[in-house]
């Protein structure tokens, strides 16, 4: 199998898995004041990891629930087992699965999943995003008063401070706005053209490593920079590449 029938493989049987546990009795391993880690998160990255070492077996896996594979390998595959995770643990359908391919630092494969919804966004570099198998683009909206603008808080209090002072700037110029609980749909859906941006201080690389390269491809821009002492912890602020975030920012 290819690199992309393998990711598609993986989220196909991890998106099975949740649906079956989606609203059932769940296992929490971890519980803090703004996030849920499940058994099944580990469930999900397990599954994944079996299904791409058994295709690549000298591949490394980084994702949100430990390493696997060759970490010298310069094939890394990183994953998101549940993005959404609290959304998932209340009930919320509005989750997915997200799994990258960065060779030698750069992302040249991206997919995610919503199980809910069977909708399989799919990228590689290079190549159209595609959503269900039908090519999309990003919104062709100019205007921030056009637009539907996604903010994330973080989890700590300088990210929510940052977040929501975002937010309220934000709301007094958007057409609407949105918290919902997952970075990659969200990302995804400014690829597909649903929402127009998303900006978050403070994020991880497995939450928009593959919605990276779907909203470039889609004609969208990505910023992501750095955080000091957070490794593969960033800033990032995506749009349809044409509203302007600066008067947000």
């Amino acid at each position: 199998m290819s690199h992309l029938e393998t990711a598609i493989q993986a989220c196909h049987a991890s998106g099975k898995l949740l649906r079956e546990n989606f609203g059932t009795n769940l296992s929490v391993d971890e519980a803090k004041h703004h996030d849920i880690k499940l058994a099944l998160d580990r469930e999900s990255q397990d599954l994944i990891t079996d299904i791409i070492l058994n295709a690549f077996p000298d591949h490394a896996i980084y994702g949100e629930e430990g390493i696997a594979g060759n970490q010298d390998s310069s094939l890394e595959w990183i994953v998101d087992p549940i993005d959404g995770t609290v959304n998932f643990f209340y009930g919320i359908p509005h989750f997915c699965i997200s799994i990258a391919l960065r060779e030698a630092g750069d992302i040249i494969l991206g997919v995610i999943y919503d199980p809910m919804v069977d909708e399989l966004w799919t990228v590689e570099k290079g190549g159209k995003p595609q959503l269900n198998g039908k090519d999309i683009c990003a919104s062709p909206r100019t205007q921030l008063n056009e637009a539907i603008v996604f903010v994330g808080c973080g989890k700590d209090e300088e990210a929510l401070a940052t977040g929501l002072g975002r937010f309220k700037r934000a709301s007094l110029k958007a057409r609407k706005m949105r918290m919902m609980g997952s970075a990659a749909l969200g990302m995804a859906y400014i690829a597909t053209g649903r929402l127009d941006a998303y900006i978050e201080s403070k994020i991880s690389l497995w939450d928009i490593a593959a919605g990276k390269l779907l909203v470039e491809s889609a004609g969208g821009n990505v910023e992501l920079t750095p955080l000091p002492g957070a490794e593969d912890s960033w800033s990032i602020a995506a749009s349809n590449g044409k509203i302007p975030l600066d008067e947000i920012l």
